[in-house]
């Protein structure tokens, strides 16, 4: 394995001060000169390695879209399971779930967060989902786009009300547990895993 040159280095803890910097006071509040400090190094080497603020979010939050996406693992014959993993994810890194919602709240619709990274996201996933549909393994009625909004909306319901949960310890996570079950009876209500669903009688199909 390589070890990782100075610049590497200096790169790195930029993006993970700039992390920290913007899941806790968004893209507005967040200071460049606060990020350097926590970086250990000068605002000028900052914007060396990105040319704005704004930049240097779309980069954070890019990498935080991928690690989302590996870490949940979207399955369109088994939405209740992926609502569970969003649920955990998310929950179980609020700062996270706050980076990302900055840009939604922040940016301009021409300059998402970040527009097109997040844009080739969701547009797998509707594929996938669509993919699911034609295969007969999801309820065709639905536009894709709709069950992607409601099964992500249903999974991070939790993780957007942390004022709602407990303190954290065994009374929390005790909480939680029972509000993942919640989430996944719900998304199985609407949109049962492949195993689940009901195969139409042949007399059904036929009428």
């Amino acid at each position: 394995m390589s070890t990782p040159t100075r610049a590497d280095s200096v790169r790195d803890r930029i993006v993970s001060a700039a992390k920290a910097e913007f899941s806790q006071h968004g893209i507005a509040g967040a200071r460049i000169d606060r990020i350097a400090k926590a970086a250990k190094t000068s605002k000028e080497r900052v914007y060396a390695y990105f040319s704005s603020k704004v930049a240097l979010y779309r980069f954070v939050s890019a990498q935080e879209l991928t690690a989302v996406a590996e870490a949940t693992r979207l399955d369109p014959t088994d939405l209740p399971g992926y609502a569970g993993r969003l649920h955990d994810y998310f929950t179980g890194h609020p700062d996270r779930f706050r980076l990302m919602s900055w840009g939604q709240f922040e940016l301009d619709a021409g300059d998402s967060l970040p527009h097109d990274a997040f844009r080739e996201s969701v547009a797998r996933k509707i594929a996938q989902i669509r993919e699911a549909q034609e295969a007969g393994q999801l309820d065709a009625h639905w536009d894709p786009v709709d069950i992607l909004v409601l099964v992500h909306q249903i999974a991070t319901a939790w993780a957007a009300q942390p004022d709602l949960l407990p303190p954290s310890g065994h009374d929390r996570a005790t909480f939680l547990v029972a509000r993942r079950a919640a989430i996944v009876a719900a998304v199985e209500r609407l949109f049962p895993a492949a195993a689940n669903r009901e195969v139409p009688s042949s007399s059904a199909r036929s009428s």
